[in-house]
């Protein structure tokens, strides 16, 4: 390993890491990029298409080529950037897009195919054959396709995500916004400030600058230390924001612990949603390269980068051989000077301005420029045109420096459009972009050291301004202004191939196909090139292409204009984005108010949309759930059973106009409903279909107390409350989801009414009294308010008690002690089920958004007496003509099993659409049938009672005889439930 002098790397210690198997060494400080430069190491990876050999081109985010994938097995990272990931002990990374060694990729082939890749191959080829497209073609593709490979395994890290508020958002650690930082800080303004980088100082980490006479590393660890002393700044290192949205939020990504081996006990990264009330925007700017013959050679670097690499962290760019600076501008004899001073031999600088003057002790050659490179592992020769001729410099790495592009991507996140600056030759940011941003810095087009802490110290007073706070007086920093007198050279001519967007294998003959082929507007140009896609976003490339298009239009860059800037700014993982919400965390789970109870008593639990309900619950002796299901199912039937069903929606509708409301929500009449009545309503999409439907309660004149379906709880509180304020305002109704407030117990069977009455205080359950049907506030075991409906969906006598939700648990308790001797038994979703399905009742199955009212066999509740949302759409033509009805379906062989699914035919028909004549909504095995059964949708259903027909089920190639009976497998008179 070999080093320069100098540097910001902490040689004291000596971190082992390995590349593609083989073991190197580094230093604290360094990133993988750096360290692999330190060791020699050019050859990173293969382009995209071409499978070209690749080197570091970049030393930030920037970087096109050194994608690694880091660590092993679950944890591994494909597509990370060598220069921002961070070297610690027992680093793992492996290079990527090859198949074989890394130095000699079997798919480079393509390189000698790529007359027949170029611009829109993908459009105008692989047409023909046709039948070879799915067989030949697009497998191929699709295992060429892609850069890193994922793992496939479970990612074992934790991510976390949070909020942050500020009064002013930095993005941006460099000298424009230390000082906006500083500022704001200094005026007591809440401050965060961000910063991509492990380390603050942004672009001067990678200078010689000076500020106030002194390095300007000690005038940035001296602002660190201010900031971090002020209890109002918060500072983000490691932090990359990489969006703007609407209403001051920015969205960030905090690369936690990224820089350590494992994790440990900390999250691995986290997603910060940040609301600011003013930002600064002080991200710096990218260099840019030129365009030459074969110039995507490893070793053929950014000069701005080459200078980072030997001032921050000490490393040479390339091999003992001298390195050459081709230049059209007076930042790169910047970069020839700062490795002259850290002992790199420079061969020269070749400077395609003809007046161009040398800045220090090296060979200037003026007025030329490179023509081609020789190497192709490695850069070992570039040949150079100039006014005397060609000549050859042997050279082991090649800087080149084209400009700098301010990065104005998030400055443009809200369509705000970049403005042409005609003597930076670059975009800065514009009007019209993200409200209260301000650009500083280079970001802004001021690039050098005092007009980047001039402008963040102009940016921060902006800013306070703006948020009525008084600037204070902050002394500038004195430090060097320079000017690049950049020259307008984008390409150097020639027949070779020569490389805008490294990434993406896309070059100056692809965009001059583009132009001939009428792809000339800047979308159509990136679509069709490929240009400045996947992971590079185009940071080293888009301009130069715009450049070149202007030039083969006609047209100012201006005119050519720039393609959609949109989040994010750099890539950004989906773990981080889902902010660890897998496996048990996918979603929020809410537990009922008798989950624990259940636990402790043997439940087995499903995930009911967001709820997690108990699906039966196993007693001992029990090996099978359906033996736990068919004793809790025969308990209710014989006694009496108690099941949880706090899920189910629960909305009070109270106010002088809430019977009109609901009566315009509901398919049938509620404004009629009695004081202490229940009835059961039918909910209606505005295009006549089936909806929801649930119960409506009415415990006083202007309080009713309507109950929906567990999945649509939402649902149909959010479209109620839109009825409420944007259809019918002029209603005096008022709305509220008490689904959280009330716990809610079914209790049903023979033996229900016997059970209650040892809790109400002072209520008579009689028939008389309390009829199906009636509910009713009341209090029981002495005093606790609670409401009691009468209602069943098992056809069982059956009661519904909702006390206040912190009651739920002990409520359950109590239930089970009182009703000990009458064989109380607790039961689950999938008895419930088992109970509906045999009394023949509609439910999620067969409410799928397909389904009329007349088709669940509920066409009379669609009143004609009254209009309400989707009752007239529901008498359309098409759906009044609809014969298929709820059926019950009974195997003809008892041992045989009813699918849901399965589609139903006349036996004998054909198995195709034309004879189909329905399917099977829902089907369980019924205890009191003594076999699986089933309700589906059956064509003149109605009138096949008796009929055999045969369900199909194509996925698994069976066939099954099926009776067609009523959907009322139990008590079809309904004695049982009115009693």
């Amino acid at each position: 390993m070999t080093r320069l002098q100098g540097g910001l790397i902490d040689r004291s210690r000596t971190l082992a890491f390995t590349f593609d198997g083989k073991r190197y060494q580094g230093h604290p400080g360094d990133t993988l990029a750096s360290a692999l430069l330190a060791n020699g190491v050019r050859l990173v990876g293969r382009s995209f298409k071409y499978h070209r050999p690749r080197g570091i081109v970049a030393a930030g985010s920037e970087e096109p080529n050194a994608l690694v994938t880091l660590r092993e097995g679950a944890r591994a990272e494909p597509n990370t950037r060598a220069t921002v990931a961070e070297l610690y002990d027992g680093l793992v990374a492996r290079s990527q897009n090859h198949v074989g060694p890394l130095n000699f990729d079997l798919l480079a082939v393509n390189d000698l195919l790529s007359p027949f890749f170029a611009a829109g191959f993908y459009y105008k080829t692989f047409m023909w054959p046709r039948a070879f497209w799915e067989k030949l073609y697009e497998p191929a593709i699709r295992r060429a396709a892609g850069l890193g490979e994922l793992s496939e395994l479970s990612d074992p890290d934790a991510y976390d995500r949070g909020y942050l508020h500020a009064d002013l958002l930095v993005i941006g650690a460099g000298p424009a916004g230390l000082m906006a930082a500083l500022a704001a800080g200094r005026a007591g303004a809440r401050v965060i400030l961000a910063d991509e980088d492990f380390r603050l100082g942004g672009r001067l980490l990678a200078e010689s600058d000076r500020i106030d006479g002194a390095p300007a590393m000690e005038w940035v660890d001296t602002v660190r230390a201010e900031l971090e002393s002020l209890p109002n700044v918060r500072i983000l290192p490691r932090t990359v924001v990489f969006g703007v949205y609407d209403h001051g939020i920015f969205g960030a990504v905090e690369r936690v612990s990224d820089h350590l081996a494992t994790p440990g006990g900390a999250v691995r990264q986290t997603l910060w949603r940040i609301t600011a009330k003013r930002a600064i925007l002080a991200a710096g700017a990218t260099e840019r390269h030129i365009p030459f013959a074969d110039n995507d050679r490893p070793g053929v670097m950014l000069a701005g980068a080459m200078r980072a690499y030997a001032n921050r962290w000490a490393t040479a760019p390339g091999t003992a051989a001298p390195v050459a600076i081709f230049t059209n501008n007076d930042d790169g004899h910047r970069t020839a000077s700062d490795l002259i001073a850290r002992g790199v031999p420079v061969a020269a600088v070749i400077d395609a301005r003809a007046g161009a003057q040398a800045q220090g002790e090296y060979r200037l050659m003026a007025g030329a420029q490179v023509v081609g490179t020789k190497g192709r592992l490695g850069l070992h020769s570039v040949s150079v045109e100039t006014p005397a001729g060609r000549e050859t410099l042997s050279v082991g790495a090649l800087g080149v420096a084209g400009g700098w592009n301010p990065n104005v991507h998030l400055a443009s996140h809200h369509r705000g459009r970049p403005v042409w600056d005609a003597d930076k030759l670059a975009f800065v940011p514009g009007a019209g972009g993200p409200e209260g941003l301000i650009a500083a810095g280079a970001c802004a087009g001021q690039g050098s050291t005092a007009e980047a802490l001039a402008d963040g110290l102009r940016a921060a007073g902006e800013a306070l301004a703006q948020l009525g706070l008084s600037a204070p007086t902050v002394p500038l920093p004195q430090a060097g202004t320079r000017q690049d007198n950049v020259a307008p050279i984008w390409h150097v001519p020639g027949k070779r191939r020569a490389w805008v967007d490294f990434q993406n294998d896309v070059t100056v003959k692809d965009i001059a196909l583009a132009h001939k082929e009428n792809m000339r507007p800047v979308e159509h140009l990136k679509r069709w090139t490929t240009l400045g896609m996947a992971t590079d976003q185009g940071k080293t490339a888009n301009v130069t292409a715009l450049a070149v298009m202007a030039e083969l239009t006609g047209k100012s860059i201006p005119e050519t204009g720039t393609t959609i800037f949109r989040p994010p700014y750099t890539g950004v993982s989906l773990g981080v984005l889902g902010g660890g919400d897998t496996g048990a965390h996918f979603r929020p789970r809410r537990l009922t108010p008798t989950h624990h109870w259940a636990k402790e008593n043997g439940a087995t639990f499903v995930e009911v949309g967001p709820w997690m309900r108990a699906q039966y619950f196993t007693r001992p002796g029990e090996t099978h759930w359906r033996q736990s299901v068919d004793r809790e199912v025969l308990a209710v039937r014989a006694g009496v059973g108690l099941c949880d069903v706090t899920t189910l929606g629960k909305v009070d509708v109270q106010g002088t106009d809430a019977g009109v409301f609901l009566d315009r929500l509901y398919a049938n009449a509620m404004a009629s409903l009695k004081v202490g009545m229940v009835r059961y309503g039918l909910m209606l999409r505005e295009d006549g279909i089936a909806y929801d439907d649930g119960t409506c309660a009415r415990l006083a004149e202007d309080h009713y107390v309507v109950t929906t379906t567990t999945a649509n709880a939402g649902p149909v509180y959010r479209n109620m409350e839109f009825a409420r304020q944007c259809l019918w305002p002029e209603l005096d109704v008022q709305l509220i989801s008490t689904t959280d407030a009330w716990a809610q117990i079914a209790v049903a069977g023979p033996k229900s009414r016997d059970l209650l009455t040892r809790l109400v205080d002072d209520f008579d359950l009689s028939n008389e009294v309390f009829p199906f049907m009636a509910c009713a506030p009341l209090t029981i075991c002495g005093g606790l308010r609670a409401r009691l409906f009468r209602i069943s969906f098992s056809g069982e006598l059956a009661y519904e008690l909702a006390v206040p939700a912190r009651y739920g648990h002990a409520l359950m308790a109590r239930l089970m002690e009182a009703g000990a001797d009458l064989g109380a038994t607790p039961y689950g979703t999938e008895a419930l089920g088992v109970l509906r399905i045999e009394k023949g009742h509609a439910a999620g199955a067969e409410l799928n958004g397909q389904t009329t009212g007349q088709m669940l066999g509920l066409g009379r509740m669609v009143s004609k007496k009254k209009d309400a949302i989707g009752n007239v759409m529901s008498r359309r033509e098409g759906l009044a003509a609809e014969t298929r009805i709820l059926v019950g379906l009974q195997p003809v062989d008892a041992s045989a099993v009813v699918v849901p699914g399965s589609h139903l035919f006349e036996q004998g028909a054909p198995r195709n659409l034309d004879h189909d004549q329905g399917w099977i909504t829902s089907a369980c095995h019924s205890p009191h049938v003594g076999s699986s059964i089933g309700l589906g949708f059956l064509r003149n259903g109605a009138e096949r009672m008796g009929e055999v027909i045969t369900a199909a089920n194509p996925l698994q190639g069976s066939e099954v005889a099926l009776r067609v009976v009523p959907s009322h497998f139990v008590d079809p008179e309904g004695g049982r439930l009115r009693d």
